[in-house]
């Protein structure tokens, strides 16, 4: 155990360092984490033999939890709600539409059967949320027309589609047997609507629990929402629903609303789905055999080539096609069709089904992923200002000499003994965001209050408040 722990302390905090100087380069970090791996696996330098492909597979299912999850609750719903609409029909018609431009051109260079070609397609179909959140993030990238919540909302949930159709796939080609239309009819709008629902259910409840457990040991928070994601996960499962779709949409209605430790919470998952991240980037690098990707190298190449410059072009403009979206949108839109750790993670399903070029498969999706990373990642900053989608800010001016430092009322008020407020939580209360809690003062001592803290009896709040009427409407409820 302890050679195993100093083997990935040491892999992990490599590709760490490694990513702060990469980053400078253009080159994005997932790439690196894989490199890592690849570097520490058979054919490299510590030659390490790792080919269990059933581990891979469970590490990688662990992983899209928690970074799905993590991906809905940095997302907010305000800022996804114009493009609502849109961004589904891309995360659904879009990905089956791009694995069926791609179809063609697969079926021809690899000589499959269409049941398998059209399999590969579908797990390289959709975008992955992981390499889309980091790449946007780290570049600090702000898009005109909303473009950002659109590629987030679009690349966290086309996971249960390309799933879905992978894993529907394999059955049929493992069967041997065609399902009627009406079973996949019904087995989709089982898996989405189930997910749909208890993510919705999970998200709204989560908030009010928080507000109302009290627990006084505030670590215990994020543990808590940990069992929570994954109670959600494993009962859509259990039910027959896409526990993906479900964890994500978890998250974004669990941000919408205000909870004691919101902020502590969302950090902590965004660590989380970092670390996930760099496990299954250095698990699949492991995976992989590169002495076998020469083989396959000139076929992943072309297809790469054709998914990123005609069939995800293909999903997106007719996916698009009665959208407010420009010209050039589509093209930036198009270009950010990253792929990540889904479609290696969905290629190693094809073991677990038996399939004859089930390793073939899974080297032409690494070697993609590799591509799209490699091409797309790096050059998203270039292709956003070529494109002109760049939301460029405006510069502030310095303040005027005889502009007032504070425009805002400053109002005090006493907590009453018989007032709602005594036992509730600051988050609880949910004050509009023009009224803002600035001191709380308690037997002579002045407190800066969080969304955790505990009103009682004869607490005298100061308030800064935009707007009188509103401070009045709202404060005579308590």
């Amino acid at each position: 155990m302890e050679n195993l722990l100093l083997f990935f302390a040491i892999l992990l905090i490599t590709s760490i360092l490694a990513s702060k100087f990469t980053d400078r380069l253009g080159i994005p970090s997932l790439l690196v984490f894989l490199g890592v791996g690849m570097l520490a696996g058979s054919d490299g330098l510590l030659g390490v033999s790792f080919d269990d492909q059933s581990m891979t597979q469970n590490v990688g299912m662990l992983a899209l939890i928690f970074i799905l999850y993590a991906g809905g609750l940095d997302t907010v719903f305000n800022s996804i709600k114009p493009v609502f609409s849109r961004g589904i029909i891309l995360a659904t018609a879009g990905v089956i539409l791009t694995a069926l431009a791609l179809l063609p051109v697969a079926k021809f260079l690899l000589g499959y059967s269409w049941l398998e070609a059209f399999l590969l397609c579908a797990i390289i179909s959709s975008t992955d949320a992981a390499a889309v959140f980091a790449v946007l993030k780290a570049n600090n990238l702000s898009l005109k027309n909303n473009i950002g919540p659109l590629l987030e909302l679009e690349s966290g949930s086309n996971d249960p589609m390309a799933i879905f159709l992978t894993l529907t796939l394999i059955q049929i080609i493992s069967l041997s047997q065609l399902p009627t239309g009406n079973d996949i009819a019904l087995t989709f709008i089982k898996q989405f609507g189930i997910g749909a629902v208890l993510g919705y259910i999970f998200g709204i409840l989560l908030p009010g629990i928080f507000n109302r457990i009290k627990l006084k040991i505030s670590g215990l928070y994020p543990v808590f929402s940990v069992a929570w994601i994954l109670l959600l996960y494993t009962v859509c499962a259990k039910l027959g629903g896409n526990g993906y779709l479900a964890v994500y949409m978890a998250g974004i209605f669990i941000n919408k609303k205000e909870f004691v430790h919101k902020k502590n919470l969302i950090g902590f998952h965004d660590g989380i789905a970092w670390a996930m991240q760099l496990v299954v980037f250095l698990t699949l690098g492991l995976l992989v055999t590169p002495s076998e990707l020469p083989g396959i190298a000139l076929m992943a190449f072309l297809l790469a080539l054709w998914l990123i410059f005609v069939a995800r072009p293909i999903g997106v403009f007719v996916s698009l096609v009665y959208s407010r979206f420009g010209f050039k949108d589509k093209l930036f839109i198009s270009w950010v069709g990253l792929r990540g750790v889904v479609p290696i993670v969905l290629a190693t399903y094809t073991y677990g089904g038996g399939l004859e070029h089930a390793n073939m498969i899974f080297n032409i999706i690494f070697f993609m992923v590799l591509i799209s990373i490699c091409l797309q990642g790096a050059s998203i900053p270039y292709a956003a200002r070529k494109f002109d989608v760049v939301l460029e800010e405006e510069p502030k001016q310095p303040p005027l000499s005889s502009s007032p430092i504070l425009t805002y009322a400053l109002k005090q008020f006493c907590v009453q003994p018989n007032s709602t407020l005594v036992g509730k939580s600051l988050a609880e209360i949910n004050l509009p965001t023009t009224l803002l809690v600035i001191m709380i003062k308690r037997n002579n001592e002045y407190i800066k209050p969080t969304g955790s803290f505990i009103f009682e009896n004869a607490d005298t709040l100061l308030i800064q408040c935009e707007n009188s009427e509103i401070y009045d409407e709202c404060m005579s409820k308590f």
